[in-house]
C-alpha cells in the first residue's frame, strides 16, 4: 500500500448485518463466513484451473484447453457473485491471496506441471471437496433464513457438479490417442 493517508470504512473480518435485508447480526456473522470460505476455496479452484489452461498438451489440446478456460471463467465469475453477497449481507469479502490461502478448505497442487490427466484427476478431487462445502452451505443458509444466499449457491452447485461431470468424461479410458503415442 502507498504512503498516503488512508481512511478504513469497514475492517477486514467485520460483519455489520444489513438493515434492508433483515438478518439477525448473529446469522449474518455465520453466512458470512460461510460464504468466504465459499469464495475462498473458489478462488484456489480458479488459480488451478488457470494453470492447467495455460499448461495442457497432447492430442485433446484443443477441448481441454477451451473446457478448463470456461470452467476457470465461471468460477471466477462465481467468487464474484460471493464476494458481492458478502458485501450486501454486512460483511468484508475476502480479498488478499493470505487470507484467501489460509480460508479455503481445498488445497492447490504446487506449481509444478503434471501430465493432463494428473491434472484433471487433482481438479476432480477438488472439486468433490468444494461441492461438498457448498451442499453443507446451502442448508446452513436455507436454515438461517437467507433463501436468496441458499439459491445463489444452488446455481453455483449445478455448474460445479456440471464441471466436475465433464471432467469425470475425459478421465474416462476410451480415447482416440494411440498407444504408440503414449509411449
Amino acid at each position: 500500500m502507498s504512503q498516503q493517508e488512508a481512511t478504513t470504512l469497514k475492517e477486514a473480518g467485520s460483519v455489520e448485518a444489513s438493515e434492508a435485508l433483515r438478518l439477525e447480526q448473529e446469522k449474518v456473522e455465520q453466512i458470512v463466513d460461510a460464504l468466504n470460505t465459499d469464495l475462498a476455496d473458489v478462488y484456489v479452484m480458479y488459480h488451478q484451473l488457470r494453470k492447467h489452461h495455460w499448461n495442457v498438451e497432447g492430442a485433446e489440446f484443443r477441448d481441454l484447453h477451451i473446457f478448463l478456460g470456461e470452467a476457470a471463467e465461471e468460477l471466477e465469475e462465481a467468487a464474484d457473485e460471493l464476494a458481492e453477497r458478502v458485501q450486501a449481507l454486512g460483511g468484508v469479502p475476502h480479498a488478499s491471496m493470505g487470507t484467501l490461502e489460509s480460508t479455503a478448505t481445498v488445497e492447490p497442487e504446487d506449481e509444478d506441471v503434471y501430465d493432463i490427466r494428473t491434472s484433471l484427476e487433482n481438479d476432480m478431487a477438488m472439486y468433490g471437496d468444494v461441492i461438498e462445502t457448498a451442499r453443507g452451505h446451502i442448508e446452513l443458509t436455507e436454515g438461517l433464513g437467507d433463501h436468496a444466499s441458499a439459491q445463489m449457491l444452488r446455481e453455483q452447485l449445478i455448474d460445479l457438479e456440471d464441471h466436475a461431470h465433464h471432467i469425470e468424461h475425459y478421465l474416462e479410458d476410451d480415447t482416440l490417442v494411440t498407444e504408440a503415442a503414449m509411449e
